[in-house]
């Protein structure tokens, strides 16, 4: 397969072709991380692989190391040919590699930042990248100040006539409602806010798209998605891995600022939003953000909240640690592995329905969905024996590992007697769809470098978010040592709790 930049008969209309990203160069921070390795380089390859990569594409990777280009390339082939999703060919490698280029240096080097605005200049001039610059910060959140003000010092955050210059941020954004708004002054004092692309990777994939799919483009299912039909709301991102060799990373950070603060109020927002007047990131934004101000957290913290830590136990046949065992985790360590929330969003179409989100680690297993549960029907014309065996109603949409959506709903019995016992509708992206789902990251950078930011939370929502989970998290901390759930379970028995509170469960993914 050939890289291609553009095709003569492309109607820019018609939304049915690929989007093509124009000449321009990608500088990533940090790329000899996990992120940088198993994500972003392979996705760049899977891009180009696509044919939507232009084919004067360059790549320049920044680091602390003694690597000369053809080094730096040997990392980038390496990387992509065991993590990239599409298969490897010498052809695309061939014409990618070209444009790859390396800088030696610290991120507070102002030499090192003057080379690299030399490369990149080099690149503009030889390779026609035309003055368009996107820089990956694949690096830890304390380094972004340092990092923004040398792009600012190095006068590579200016651009001249129609050229670009945008960055992109990894989560998390902050660790709390004070130090995100800190970095949004820090990136907004040199960035102007449509060059400035925050990344959650779970806004990128396939089912969480098509979650506004499914409820904007048909009329089966938009009607009844609203407080006179659904019962409440369940999000469930659970991962049945423990954090590995993140301890640095993970302790003191916790479920719920990993993820809850991010993707899952992210999806919530999508799930409750009104419909865009299009799909333009502004349209999109706007939606979502005004979810995210409607949201109001339960005023008894206790009985509605709740956060575990793993312990010991059996996870697939294999004996594992508990959290407080793993290397580099302090035995005395509050960091929580589980969290679950309830909240409300206090608007029209969503009063007295509630939210219910929950992610933890070492849990039953490896699954992320959101499930719209129905109320019962309000008459049901049969024996309450005939229909003992009946649930309510739900649409989940599945995010991972299984992408599709599953209906469940009540069917009789084949037999002489009248028994209803419920019923799915299964859809899967991988029996409906001939081609396989992107990775996320893939659609993301696609979109970075064409400057189309739908899926990228505004520091708005940013800021809104945390204000949120502060509570709760302050709330927490009051509480001293999370409570323990086994290794392969469904988290603390307080998070039972907190359904049961509400007359609710917990589904089963």
């Amino acid at each position: 397969m050939t890289l291609i930049s553009d095709n003569p008969l492309r109607d820019p209309r018609d939304s049915r072709l690929p989007r093509i990203a124009g000449p321009c160069a990608m500088v990533i921070f940090g790329v000899t991380g996990d992120l940088a390795t198993k994500k972003v380089m392979p996705a760049i390859y899977d891009l180009a692989n696509r044919g939507l990569l232009p084919p004067n594409f360059a790549l320049v990777g920044m680091a602390r190391r003694d690597w000369e280009d053809q080094d730096f390339a040997q990392i980038v082939h390496d990387a992509v040919k065991k993590h990239s999703r599409t298969k490897f060919t010498e052809e695309v490698w061939a014409q990618l590699s070209e444009g790859i280029r390396f800088v030696a240096g610290d991120l507070g080097d102002d030499a090192a930042f003057d080379k690299l605005a030399q490369v990149l200049g080099k690149l503009d001039r030889e390779r026609g990248t035309g003055g368009n610059h996107a820089f990956y910060f694949s690096i830890p959140p304390r380094f972004f100040p340092v990092v923004v003000n040398q792009l600012k010092r190095s006068g590579l955050s200016k651009t001249e006539g129609d050229a670009w210059s945008r960055v992109v941020i990894e989560k998390p954004f902050g660790h709390d409602l004070e130090s995100a708004q800190a970095l949004n002054r820090t990136v907004d004092e040199v960035f102007n806010p449509g060059s400035v692309f925050r990344i959650d990777h779970y806004l990128g994939k396939e089912t969480v798209q098509n979650l506004m799919a499914v409820r904007f483009a048909n009329n089966l299912f938009e009607p009844i998605w609203k407080a006179n039909y659904v019962d409440h709301v369940q999000i469930t991102m659970a991962e049945d891995i423990g954090i590995g060799s993140r301890a640095g990373y993970y302790d003191g950070i916790g479920a719920a600022r990993d993820v809850i603060q991010n993707h899952l109020l992210q999806a919530m927002a999508l799930t409750a939003m009104e419909e865009p007047v299009n799909f333009d990131a502004e349209s999109v934004r706007r939606e979502k953000e005004k979810v995210l101000s409607a949201v109001v957290i339960p005023k008894d913290l206790s009985a509605h909240t709740a956060r575990g830590q793993y312990a010991a136990g059996w996870q697939g046949g294999i004996k594992v640690p508990g959290y407080l065992e793993e290397d580099g985790i302090p035995k005395d360590s509050t960091t929580e592995t589980f969290a679950a929330i309830r909240v409300n969003v206090e608007t029209r179409r969503w009063a007295g329905v509630p939210f219910y989100l929950r992610t933890g680690k070492r849990l039953g297993r490896r699954v992320t969905e959101i499930a719209v549960v129905f109320k019962r029907a309000p008459h049901l014309p049969f024996t309450q024996t005939s229909v003992e065996e009946l649930s309510q109603n739900a649409i989940v949409l599945r995010v991972q590992p299984d992408e599709g959506m599953t209906v469940r709903f009540g069917s009789k019995v084949p037999g002489t007697q009248m028994q209803v016992r419920d019923v799915t509708m299964d859809f899967q992206y991988g029996d409906s769809f001939t081609q396989s789902s992107p990775e996320a990251y893939e659609r993301l950078i696609l979109d970075v470098l064409l400057g189309d930011a739908p899926l990228f939370p505004r520091h708005e929502e940013v800021e809104r978010s945390w204000e949120i989970l502060d509570p709760i998290l302050d709330h927490w901390a009051e509480q001293g040592q999370p409570d323990q759930y086994r290794s392969g379970g469904w988290g603390p028995k307080s998070s039972y709790d907190m359904m049961a509170n509400d007359g609710r469960q917990w589904r089963r993914p």
